[in-house]
């Protein structure tokens, strides 16, 4: 018995979710609201004592940060392998997925979606200063993007990786603002691997309804 604990709208509970449907791994989505009055349930805190999401429980084994919950349903269970076999393969992949945690979640979602989109549909001010900020900082991370993908129709090369699973959450945030899908217009290697990526089943079955 597969369990995820979390919520639909996180980009990190939508990798998790990507992952598991990638290995065709029947699981249970266990709703748990960070954002939710007076925050997680204190029960939660067994799970993940920092409180954040998701955490993962396969059976008796329990496991919480997203890298982690990755991999281990990469290599625990059959399934298309979602890691590169070659060292240069995965040193690629991993330097994709740390560029999408350490630059792409705090500006492509947080700096840009979330002040864009986020916070006005919920009564607040999108903070000026911190967009601007953040579409600059885009512009260099999709280009940056565009030159590692190379020639290969995903980000790792020729099969789909989890360095894919780890950037089509926060690329469908982003798209969904006017700057995001001017930005990425810009580079058509991006749009193209997006493409490809928007048509998945993992991808359209993880989407919030």
């Amino acid at each position: 018995m597969v369990r995820l604990f979390g919520a639909d709208y996180s980009v990190y509970v939508r990798i998790a979710r990507l992952c598991l449907a990638e290995k065709s791994i029947a699981y249970e989505l266990v709703p748990v609201d960070v954002f939710a009055t007076g925050g997680v349930a204190l029960d939660y805190l067994t799970r993940n004592p920092f409180g954040r999401i998701p955490a993962f429980e396969h059976g008796a084994f329990r496991l919480y940060e997203t890298g982690a919950i990755a991999r281990y349903v990469d290599e625990a269970f059959d399934g298309p392998p979602l890691q590169p076999e070659d060292p240069a393969g995965r040193a690629r992949c991993n330097q994709l997925i740390s560029i999408a945690d350490s630059y792409a979640y705090p500006h492509l979602v947080w700096g840009v979606y979330v002040e864009r989109i986020s916070k006005p549909a919920e009564g607040g001010t999108t903070d000026a200063a911190k967009l601007a900020s953040s579409l600059a900082q885009a512009r260099t991370i999709l280009a940056v993007v565009s030159d590692l993908m190379g020639q290969g129709p995903f980000m790792a090369g020729d099969h789909l990786t989890l360095a894919d699973l780890y950037w089509a959450p926060m690329v469908d945030y982003f798209r969904e603002t006017s700057e995001g899908t001017e930005l990425l217009a810009a580079h058509p290697r991006v749009c193209e691997w997006w493409d490809r990526m928007a048509d998945r089943p993992s991808v359209t079955g993880t989407r919030r309804s």
